[in-house]
């Protein structure tokens, strides 16, 4: 009787502590405008908190990256060997055009390299093309696709979201005044996405 309860005792103590480290989830965001506007790190954990998951996150983004330029600076290799992340997000411009294709999928495969020896999931966030280039929608979002499907990755679908509501409601209201950048009501659309597609399903 006293080993049985020991045992549960055991048990007990053991999922609590596995419990209590798995409560914080580690997302790490690279990216560029698109992603500090309106600190999209700290919406996305926002709203996950108002669904009841508690995350950390870290952002590197500068104007007019692609995840190229961050992978040759080599700040991003140190972050994602830190093995602290449970979750690696990549954000770039719109890649409607072959050289962005390339890039999505060149890239991303190293990405998924280094995520996957440091016990992280990439994930791959994509954006949207200016309105001056709107009919280029569709190639924004198959490249996304096919490069997340590639490398066997995460997709978080924004852009893909953002057409079907402003092709519904004909809105435009997800975006800035430059016609590009997000509004804060495109932010916070974008990073209840995020929640949905990467802690809630």
């Amino acid at each position: 009787m006293q080993k049985s309860f020991l045992l549960i005792f055991t048990l007990i103590i053991t999922y609590s502590s596995v419990y209590s480290q798995q409560e914080s989830i580690n997302i790490l965001f690279i990216g560029n405008s698109l992603t500090y506007t309106n600190n999209l790190p700290q919406l996305v954990k926002t709203h996950a908190k108002q669904k009841g998951i508690e995350i950390n996150t870290q952002m590197i983004a500068f104007p007019n990256y692609a995840i190229e330029d961050h992978w040759n600076d080599g700040q991003v290799q140190k972050l994602i060997s830190s093995n602290k992340f449970d979750y690696v997000i990549l954000q770039q411009g719109p890649s409607s055009q072959s050289d962005g294709r390339k890039m999505l999928i060149e890239y991303g495969k190293k990405y998924k390299s280094l995520c996957e020896i440091n016990n992280a999931k990439l994930c791959y966030f994509m954006v949207w093309p200016s309105l001056n280039y709107y009919n280029t929608f569709d190639d924004v979002i198959k490249n996304h696709e096919d490069a997340a499907s590639i490398n066997n990755s995460i997709l978080l679908p924004v852009g893909k979201v953002w057409k079907g509501y402003i092709d519904t409601y004909k809105d435009i209201d997800y975006y800035s005044a430059d016609k590009f950048h997000p509004s804060k009501k495109g932010s916070h659309a974008t990073a209840k996405i995020i929640v949905e597609h990467l802690l809630l399903q």
